[in-house]
């Protein structure tokens, strides 16, 4: 006997992922938020910044003229590209969080995974902080600062400033709530 029950499916095309994730508040093991995908053209861009003296580098080798054209700013090209292109989508799918009811789990890392849990009880204070590239492209970083000396502050960057002010705005209600 099949079921044939059907829940509504409901189109989430508008909603941002952090809404998502403010809507959806559900436990620890709940699949990961991504970040917005602007986030990945600020990390190439700050690929590309990185990349770039070493680009410069070897083409003021390349005029030495000691070693074959194209020694030095072929490897140099393919690896920058590679850099640019490959890492900044890896280092995006490798980062994602879970705001649940009274905790954020903040997920990230490639060759070294960190999986951190901030109960909303142990917040001292939130910021919401944009750099240039961050404003243009209209993300944010959401850094919560707890009590302690180690790991005492947790950073989620890539989000819409609109998503990290609304999620700063459910934790102060939230710390507000325990301190009554």
């Amino acid at each position: 006997m099949e079921d044939t029950s059907q829940e509504p499916v409901q189109s989430q095309a508008q909603e941002t992922p952090a809404a998502t994730a403010l809507a959806n508040r559900g436990h620890d093991d709940d699949a990961l938020t991504p970040l917005h995908p602007n986030h990945v053209k600020i990390l190439r861009i700050l690929t590309v910044l990185f990349t770039l003296p070493f680009i410069i580098g070897s083409l003021v080798l390349e005029t030495s003229r000691v070693l074959p054209a194209g020694f030095f700013i072929v490897p140099v090209v393919l690896a920058a590209a590679f850099l640019i292109l490959r890492v900044p989508l890896r280092r995006y799918h490798a980062r994602g969080f879970v705001m649940g009811a009274d905790r954020l789990r903040v997920v990230r890392g490639l060759l070294f995974r960190s999986d951190t849990v901030v109960p909303f009880g142990r917040v001292q204070h939130i910021d919401v902080n944009q750099g240039p590239l961050e404003r243009y492209y209209g993300l944010a970083t959401l850094t919560l600062y707890t009590a302690g000396n180690h790991n005492a502050s947790v950073h989620l960057p890539g989000l819409l400033n609109e998503d990290a002010m609304a999620m700063r705005e459910e934790i102060r209600v939230h710390i507000k709530r325990e301190t009554l």
